[in-house]
C-alpha cells in the first residue's frame, strides 16, 4: 500500500475588500490635518486600520502604517468571519464595505453603486482629479439613494476592476452650457436659431449685355477639347430630344407564341403589318386600322414565321410543319404552298424572286417562286435551327444565324444552282456564347451588319463584310431578341428580354446610350419591325401585346429649287 502524507486543507484565500463611496465619506467627514499622538504606540490596536476614536483618543479614523493597510484590513476581516460571518456581513452592509469577488458582488444593487464621492459635506476636501479622467456622471441608486458625482480613471484602486468602468464611459455624455453657446455665437456672429446652408439672399441676376453673349459664343471654340483618334464621327445626339416612354398605339394579340426562335411580325413598304397568332395570320392596315384574316394554318401545325418582300406586294408564312406559302396581297389569295423542310421554319427572307427559309434542322433553302421545282439551292453551314435570315438591300450577300451561336455570311452570286446544289459561306464568325437572332444590315453603310445574341451572350456584334472583321461591339444588359438601324440617322435600337424587357437605343460608332424604355413590355420582348417612313418602331412580346413606339424623327424635305425638276429648251446643250 502506498503512503500518503495527509495534507492540511487549505484555506480559501479571501479577496481584498474593497471600499464603497460611504466608508470614504466617513472617513473625509472626520478627517483632521491637527498633529496628533501615534498610535503606534498602543500595541493592541496595531494591527487594525481603522481606530475607534474612543480608544485611541484620536479624531483621525485612519492611520498610517509601514505595512500595507490593505493586507492589515484583510487579517481583521478574516478573524471577523471566523467567528461570526453572518454578522460580519451585516456589519459591513452597514458600513459599505464590499469584497470584490464576494457574494455581495453578485447583485445588480451593488454593482451600480461603484462611485468615488467628491465630499460635498463640509470639512471634506475633494481628490485630486487623475490624469486621464473622463467619467462624469449622476446616479441616484446605491445604498440610501444618495446623489453621488464621481470622476476618477480607470486605474483609480478605489474602483474595482470590472466592466463597470467602460459602462460609464460609454455614458458620458456632457451638455454643453447655454451660456457658453450664446457667447460662442455672439462672438462668431450666428444667428443661433437660423437653418444652416439656408437659401436667404437671391443669387446674382444673368447679365443682359449682348456683347458680353457674342464673346462667350465667339470663344468658345478656344475652350473645346480638340477630337482624339478614337472620337466618333458620328451624328451628334441632341441633348434636347425627348424619347415617349408610352407606346402611341397598343394592339391586342391573343394567341401569340412566346417562342424567341420564331418571327412573328413584318412591315411592309404598304404600311401593311403581318402578325402571326398560333395558326392564324392577320393583317392590320396601319393607314385605316383595319384587321382582316389573311390565311390559317395546316390542322395541327401554326404559324412560325412571316416576312414581306421589299415593295409589299406579296407575303411569305412558314408553317410549324416545314410548308413555304407565298400570298398575293393585292388579291389577298395564296398563290402556291411549297413543300420539302423536315421541321419548322422559322425564318424567311426576300431577294427579288428568290424566297429563302432557316429550318430548325440547320438548312437554309431558296425557293425560286416563278418555277414549278422550287428549291434551287441548299445551304449547310449551321448545327443548329436557323433563327436569324436576312438579306442585304442589293441582293449580294446573305447573313444566317442559329441555334448554334454561329454566325455565317454568304455569298449570293454564286454561279451554280440547282437542286440539291450547296454552297459554303463567305465567313463563318463565332463570337457569340448564345443562340443568334437578331440580324440587320445597316441602310446608310452597305457593308456593316450587327448581329445580336441571347440570354448567355447578351452582346450586339458590328462586322464588316467587306474583310469579315469585327469592327464593334455593344454590351447589353440581357438576351438580344432583335436590332434595328434607323433608316434617317446613324443610331441602333435593340430589344431585349427579361428581366429588363426594354427598348435600348444606341449612337453609332460611339456606342453611347442615348435613350432606354425599360419594362416596354409586361414579358420579354420577341421581336420588333420599322415602319417604311422609320419613324416608328413596332414590337411584339409574350404579354400578347403588339405596341408602337414613336422613336425617331423624320427628316425635314428640302425644297427644290425651281427649275429643277423639269429641263428647258436648252437643257441639251448641257450634255456632252
Amino acid at each position: 500500500m502506498s503512503s500518503t502524507t495527509a495534507k492540511t486543507p487549505s484555506r480559501p484565500r479571501r479577496a481584498r475588500p474593497g471600499i464603497t463611496p460611504s466608508a470614504i465619506t466617513l472617513g473625509l467627514n472626520s478627517l483632521s490635518l491637527s498633529p496628533t499622538k501615534s498610535v503606534y504606540n498602543n500595541a493592541a490596536d496595531s494591527s487594525n486600520p481603522f481606530i475607534d476614536r474612543r480608544a485611541a483618543n484620536s479624531s483621525n479614523p485612519f492611520v498610517e502604517r509601514k505595512n500595507s493597510p490593505t493586507k492589515a484590513r484583510g487579517k481583521s476581516r478574516q478573524g471577523s468571519m471566523s467567528s461570526n460571518g453572518l454578522d460580519y456581513l451585516a456589519k459591513d452592509a452597514v458600513r459599505g464595505v464590499v469584497r470584490p469577488g464576494g457574494i455581495e458582488t453578485k447583485f445588480d444593487v451593488v454593482k451600480n453603486d461603484y462611485f468615488v464621492p467628491i465630499g460635498d459635506s463640509k470639512g471634506s476636501t475633494s481628490p485630486r482629479k487623475r490624469k486621464g479622467s473622463s467619467v462624469s456622471l449622476h446616479s441616484s441608486g446605491g445604498y440610501g439613494g444618495n446623489k453621488l458625482k464621481s470622476s476618477a480613471s480607470s486605474d483609480d484602486r478605489m474602483i474595482p476592476t470590472s466592466n463597470i468602468g467602460a459602462t460609464l464611459a460609454s455614458q458620458s455624455i456632457q451638455n454643453t452650457s447655454p451660456a457658453h453657446t450664446a457667447r460662442l455665437a455672439e462672438n462668431l456672429g450666428i444667428n443661433v436659431g437660423q437653418r444652416i446652408l439656408r437659401f436667404h439672399q437671391q443669387g446674382p441676376q444673368p447679365t443682359t449685355d449682348p456683347t458680353l453673349a457674342l464673346q462667350r459664343q465667339l470663344a468658345r471654340p478656344l475652350y473645346q477639347r480638340p477630337a482624339g483618334p478614337n472620337a466618333s464621327t458620328g451624328a451628334v445626339t441632341n441633348k434636347t430630344r425627348v424619347i415617349p416612354t408610352s407606346p402611341q398605339r397598343v394592339l391586342d394579340a391573343p394567341g401569340m407564341i412566346d417562342d424567341f426562335y420564331l418571327n412573328l411580325i413584318s412591315w411592309s413598304g404598304l404600311n401593311q403589318l403581318a402578325v402571326a397568332l398560333c395558326d392564324s395570320t392577320y393583317i392590320w392596315n396601319a393607314e385605316t386600322g383595319n384587321v382582316d384574316l389573311l390565311g390559317t394554318a395546316p390542322e395541327g401545325s401554326y404559324v412560325s414565321a412571316v416576312n414581306f418582300t421589299p415593295d409589299g406586294t406579296f407575303l411569305g408564312v412558314g408553317h410549324g410543319n416545314g410548308d413555304v406559302e407565298v400570298w398575293d396581297m393585292e388579291a389577298n389569295q395564296k398563290l402556291r404552298t411549297m413543300s420539302g423542310h423536315q421541321a419548322q421554319v422559322a425564318s424567311l427572307s426576300w431577294n427579288n424572286h428568290i424566297l429563302s427559309s432557316g429550318c430548325a434542322d440547320g438548312s437554309i433553302w431558296f425557293h425560286d417562286v416563278r418555277v414549278a421545282q422550287h428549291k434551287v439551292m441548299q445551304l449547310l453551314g449551321h448545327e443548329g435551327e436557323v433563327s436569324g435570315l436576312t438579306w442585304r438591300a442589293d441582293g449580294e450577300l446573305l447573313a444566317s444565324g442559329g441555334n448554334d451561336n454561329v454566325v455565317n455570311i454568304w455569298d449570293g452570286r454564286t454561279g451554280n444552282s440547282g437542286d440539291g446544289w450547296r454552297g459554303s459561306p463567305l465567313y463563318t464568325k463565332n463570337n457569340h456564347t448564345a443562340a443568334v437572332k437578331a440580324m440587320a444590315w445597316c441602310p446608310w453603310q452597305n457593308n456593316l451588319l450587327a448581329t445580336g445574341g441571347g440570354t448567355g451572350d447578351a452582346q450586339v456584334h458590328f462586322w464588316s463584310s467587306t474583310t469579315g472583321a469585327r469592327v464593334n461591339t455593344l454590351q447589353t444588359p440581357t438576351q438580344v431578341s432583335s436590332v434595328q438601324f434607323a433608316p434617317h440617322t446613324r443610331e441602333v435600337l435593340t430589344t431585349h428580354g427579361a428581366p429588363v424587357n426594354s427598348l435600348m437605343i444606341h449612337s453609332y460608332p460611339s456606342m453611347s446610350k442615348v435613350a432606354e424604355i425599360n419594362d416596354a413590355h409586361d414579358a420579354r420582348v420577341l421581336g420588333s419591325a420599322v415602319s417604311p417612313a422609320g419613324d416608328v418602331v413596332c414590337t411584339y412580346a409574350g404579354d400578347e401585346n403588339v405596341k408602337f413606339w414613336k422613336i425617331w424623327e423624320l427628316p425635314k424635305k428640302k425644297k427644290e429649287k425651281a427649275g429643277s425638276s423639269e429641263a428647258g429648251p436648252g437643257s441639251m446643250l448641257l450634255i456632252r
